[in-house]
C-alpha cells in the first residue's frame, strides 16, 4: 500500500497532476488543462499554483504554462531553452535547469532526469527550439519520491534512475505510437525497480491505444507491484486509490 506521507496526488488527465503538500502549497506538473479533454470540468478552474514543472514543449504538456504563470507567478522548473521561451512569453520566476542536476524549490526538491522523446515548440506558424524533454525526481515533504517519466520510449539508464534514486511511485506513459506501449512500459517498471505505478498519457487520443490492464498483464511476475489505475479527477492520499493488483 502506497504511504503519501500526507501529500496528495491528483491526475488531471494524460500527463497532468496536481501534487499539494501537506501544508497546502500547489505543485502542477505539464500544465495541460483547460482544452484538454480528460480533465473534468471541476477541476479546470486553478485558484492556486506555487511550482510548476514543464517535462518538454509540447501543447499537451504545456498549452496552460503561459497563462497560468503569469497569473500566479510560480516558480517554473524546465529545462534551460524551454524556461528561455516562456521567459519571452511574459512568465517570470523561471528556475531553468538541465539533466542531472537538483535543485530546491519551495518545500520540494527535484532532479531532472533524461527521457526520450522530442521538444519543439509550436509557436504561431513555427516550431521552436525547445532543449530535450525530460523527467523529474520530485521529493515531497515526509520523504515520498515520485518519478514522473515525461514523455519517454524505454531507455536503459532507467537501471540508474532506480540505483540513484529509489522512487517510490513511477508515472509512466503507456498510450504507445507518441510514448512507449505497454510492452516498453513492463520493462521499464523492471528497470526501474519500482512497486507503485501510475499509469498516463493513454486514451486522451485514438492513436494512444495502450491500456492499463495490457500493461499488468505483462508484469504479472513482478513481486509486490501495485498499480493506481486513475480515472481523471481522482486523488491519491485523499481516497482510496483504484488500485489494481
Amino acid at each position: 500500500m502506497l504511504q503519501t506521507r500526507g501529500n496528495k496526488l491528483t491526475w488531471l488527465g494524460h500527463a497532468a497532476f496536481r501534487i499539494t503538500t501537506p501544508t497546502g502549497n500547489v505543485i502542477l506538473v505539464d500544465p495541460w488543462i483547460q482544452s484538454n479533454p480528460m480533465t473534468p470540468e471541476a477541476l479546470k478552474k486553478i485558484e492556486r499554483v506555487d511550482t510548476m514543472l514543464i517535462t518538454h514543449g509540447h501543447f499537451d504538456h504545456i498549452a496552460d504554462a503561459v497563462e497560468l504563470g503569469k497569473k500566479f507567478k510560480p516558480r517554473v522548473v524546465a529545462i534551460h531553452e524551454t524556461g528561455g521561451w516562456l521567459e519571452s512569453k511574459g512568465v517570470s520566476n523561471i528556475s531553468g535547469m538541465n539533466k542531472g542536476g537538483t535543485q530546491k524549490v519551495g518545500e520540494i526538491e527535484v532532479t531532472m532526469v533524461h527521457a526520450i522523446h522530442s521538444c519543439g515548440i509550436q509557436d504561431g506558424d513555427k516550431i521552436v527550439y525547445g532543449g530535450e524533454a525530460c523527467g523529474y525526481i520530485i521529493r515531497l515533504p515526509g520523504g515520498l519520491t515520485v518519478y514522473h517519466a515525461g514523455d519517454t520510449a524505454v531507455f536503459g539508464d532507467m537501471k540508474i534512475i532506480a540505483e540513484l534514486y529509489s522512487p517510490d511511485l513511477a508515472m509512466l506513459p503507456i498510450g504507445d505510437h507518441y510514448t512507449m506501449g505497454p510492452r516498453e512500459a513492463a520493462l521499464a517498471v523492471r528497470l526501474l525497480n519500482v512497486r507503485h505505478v501510475i499509469p498516463m498519457h493513454f486514451g486522451t487520443f485514438p492513436a494512444l491505444t495502450g491500456t492499463p490492464d495490457a500493461l499488468r498483464e505483462l508484469t504479472r511476475d513482478v513481486p509486490s507491484l501495485e498499480y493506481h489505475v486513475m480515472k481523471p479527477g481522482e486523488t491519491l492520499g485523499e481516497e482510496k486509490s483504484a488500485s489494481a493488483r
